[in-house]
């Protein structure tokens, strides 16, 4: 159910348990956790923060910290005094500096192919104008079966590289996430943090798992085989599972 107050665009499920507010990537929405909401919002309270990457924000506000600062106002509006982040891609990174500025609003972190390490973590590459051809490679990259790269999709991410003014706010997102690496940070975040990874991710390889989870002092590693990177759309079922387990033994 999409719900919508002021500035604010959220998706929201469930009704009852620990609050968990979900945070997309750089190219996504609320609708990449898709098909997970459903399973996860049997036992929590599910919010899905839409960041309005590409709306409502000046050039010079474009940045992960900013939408940190989004977060925070998005939780002071609906009043929740915290909650499990689970982050995908930038999504992660932002919920790794929230965590960082504001420890009391977070309960646990659940992180997918984060980013916050390593550069190429926000790819190697960005959407070239007008070659839907090229945009449908880049879309299928994210994923370990290239059919889960619908036509809707990938009509979505030719719509953002054609846009001039989204092109300029993708790189500034994805600079700003290179300057803000996280590396001196992670091991100050005493959250438990449950690390679930897609073993075949190209955007965030397997060593970046690694790396997180070795510089995270309370955190656990999941691998999904067959997976790229996007685990909670590729294998939502399997995701779920893993999350509810988590917060079955953590909280």
């Amino acid at each position: 159910m999409i719900k919508t107050a002021g500035k604010f665009k959220w998706l929201e499920e469930g009704t009852h348990g620990r609050p968990v507010i979900l945070l997309h990537g750089l190219m996504g929405g609320v609708e990449n956790f898709g098909e997970m909401v459903d399973f996860i919002s049997t036992e929590c309270k599910v919010y899905g923060l839409d960041l309005k990457l590409f709306e409502g924000r000046g050039l010079l506000k474009v940045s992960v910290k900013s939408l940190s600062d989004y977060l925070y106002e998005f939780m002071n509006h609906l009043k929740i005094k915290s909650a499990v982040l689970i982050g995908n891609s930038m999504g992660g990174h932002i919920g790794l500096i929230f965590t960082k500025d504001h420890p009391e609003r977070v309960d646990g972190l659940i992180l997918t192919g984060s980013s916050g390490l390593f550069e190429e973590s926000m790819g190697s590459s960005f959407p070239r104008r007008g070659d839907k051809n090229y945009i449908r490679t880049k879309t299928e990259e994210v994923f370990y079966d290239p059919k889960v790269a619908t036509d809707e999709l990938v009509d979505r991410v030719f719509e953002i590289a054609n846009n001039r003014i989204s092109v300029l706010k993708l790189l500034g997102y994805a600079k700003s996430a290179i300057r803000h690496n996280m590396a001196n940070d992670i091991p100050k975040i005493k959250k438990p943090t449950c690390l679930i990874w897609g073993a075949e991710d190209k955007v965030t390889p397997p060593h970046v798992a690694k790396e997180f989870h070795k510089l995270l002092p309370n955190s656990e590693l999941n691998w999904i085989p067959l997976c790229g990177h996007a685990a909670m759309w590729e294998h939502p079922k399997r995701f779920s599972e893993i999350v509810l387990q988590f917060l079955k033994n953590k909280f």
